[in-house]
């Protein structure tokens, strides 16, 4: 299920992102690849509220390999990526690229395994079929 074409969402880095030396703290580029996640849902007609309210389900990072090849710096503005590599009947995988432009190298990377929750049990549960078609189609 590797798809080609990513979802990008642009981003700036501000001051608030940064370490004393203008630089991202690394746990800004989790921020970063979870704003992107959100939007690509949200793109997706995928509103994570709705999902906990009308079907009792959250999604949760449940493993994370990440990999800082290059910092972003202060001013930055970036393109988060992000692509479905692996579906499962209660989790999916994508994989997220963080760089400055399609041409630039990527200064970030992380492949990214997120759980489906029910969340008044707090357990795994099966993702929604409607969720499964809709993610399958990312």
């Amino acid at each position: 299920m590797n798809r080609t074409v990513p979802f990008i969402w642009p981003l700036r880095v501000y001051w608030e992102d940064t370490d004393a030396g203008g630089v991202v703290y690394h746990a800004g580029y989790l921020r970063f690849f979870e704003r992107a996640r959100t939007e690509w849902l949200r793109a997706a007609g995928i509103g994570q509220q709705a999902l906990r309210e009308e079907h009792g389900v959250v999604f949760v990072v449940h493993g994370m390999d990440i990999r800082f090849n290059r910092p972003a710096r202060l001013d930055d503005l970036l393109e988060a990526s992000v692509v479905v590599t692996e579906m499962r009947s209660a989790s999916f995988k994508v994989e997220q690229a963080l760089r400055r432009s399609t041409e630039e190298p990527v200064l970030v990377d992380a492949r990214v395994r997120i759980a489906c929750v029910d969340h008044d049990r707090w357990r795994p549960c099966a993702i929604p079929e409607f969720l499964l078609q809709e993610i399958a189609k990312q």
